[in-house]
């Protein structure tokens, strides 16, 4: 089989949702900039996304992701050689320099477009999501506090200044062509900012104002439930910084607000400093991929733009939920753990678990009753 006969990349600007529908990969709805549904080989409600700007796939329990050429190997079970054909035909013994030539035009001018699109579409959601911060009332509504008051959260020196609320905030979502507003009602807003403290995105939590500590009821056009939460903007790379940088050098971070203030409110370590890392993606960021396993734990540290803690992070403490899959979890922190120390020569890093089943504020929601 001849690999660099330019069928790689003919096959490589094949549009991927082309590719899915190709392999009958169906059920999918519109989230944002991605597509979400059901993983072709795992099944699941909405572990499997597809990102058609970015024109790539990933499944987040098979760990599994790429291109369209990886995502034919991914639902086929095949190699490399088998998904070229798959897509384009067998090879033929011999091909025109000139026709080679030609493929690999085409494809580096739909990688340009790609990224062009991708840029546009990364610029526009940073705009939105800074139109958000800056319409965010910087007093939070009674209604906020009695969320975060009956999940056992409160902030001694007052509310971060991260946090923001809005009283009737929209939820959109893209669905087909259109983005259609599903709900509108009170909203915990948190700043996503990027290194240099640049807010690059934000962090909504639609609440019920009528059940404290509830988040809000949001279902679809076919009644199917929605995430009360969503993240709008350009999250990679960044954090919710629920404290300033503290007095000790320690970082705790957990995946989300509730799980990362549960810490804080517990006081634990004092004079820590506690950031929320939005999700497990983000805190890791790239794995490398490992023949025979699908969680390497090792970063991909060409990841440039993956979260690194700053340099007065002396001890960086990672919380690891026990209501996610265990394997897949451990993985990424050990992936985001491994980075900052390669970022920062001689930083300390933990992972502290919480109970199997159950998020630290789930602990300490627990241990308030008691």
């Amino acid at each position: 089989m001849i690999y660099d006969d330019g069928r790689a990349a003919e096959a490589k600007a094949i549009q991927i949702l082309d590719v899915a529908a190709r392999l009958g990969i169906s059920g999918l709805r519109a989230a944002g900039l991605e597509r979400v549904g059901p993983c072709p080989v795992c099944g699941g409600r909405d572990r499997f996304a597809i990102n058609p700007a970015r024109g790539v796939f990933l499944c987040r329990i098979c760990d599994a992701g790429g291109d369209g050429l990886a995502l034919v190997m991914h639902v086929q079970g095949c190699g490399f050689p088998a998904a070229l054909d798959f897509l384009l035909g067998a090879a033929q013994a011999q091909i025109d320099p000139a026709v080679i030539a030609e493929r690999r035009a085409k494809a580096a001018a739909a990688e340009e477009k790609r990224q062009d699109y991708e840029a546009k579409a990364r610029a526009w959601a940073i705009r939105d999501a800074r139109e958000i911060w800056h319409a965010a009332h910087p007093a939070l509504d009674p209604a906020a506090e009695a969320y975060l008051a009956a999940r056992g959260i409160g902030f001694a020196t007052g509310w971060p200044p991260t946090l923001r609320f809005l009283p009737d905030h929209p939820y959109k979502k893209k669905l087909g062509r259109f983005t259609r507003t599903l709900h509108s009602g009170p909203c915990l807003i948190a700043a996503i900012q990027d290194r240099a403290g640049q807010v690059r995105a934000v962090h909504q939590t639609w609440i019920d104002p009528r059940r404290p500590g509830q988040k809000a009821a949001i279902t679809g056009p076919g009644g199917q439930p929605m995430a009360a939460k969503l993240v709008r903007g350009s999250k990679k790379g960044g954090a919710i910084r629920l404290t300033p940088p503290g007095t000790s050098g320690v970082m705790i971070m957990g995946e989300g607000i509730e799980t990362t203030a549960s810490a804080m409110a517990a006081g634990v370590i004092p004079g820590a400093a506690f950031w929320a890392g939005v999700d497990l993606g983000n805190m890791a960021g790239r794995q490398i991929r490992r023949p025979g396993t699908r969680h390497s734990g090792q970063p991909d540290l060409d990841d440039l733009d993956a979260w690194t803690p700053p340099p007065w992070v002396a001890r960086l403490v990672f919380i690891q939920d026990g209501d996610s899959d265990p394997a897949a979890t451990l993985a990424k922190l050990q992936s985001g753990l491994r980075r900052a120390a390669a970022a920062r020569p001689g930083l300390k890093t933990e992972i502290v678990q919480a109970a199997p089943g159950q998020d630290l504020n789930d602990m300490r929601m627990e241990s308030l009753k008691q």
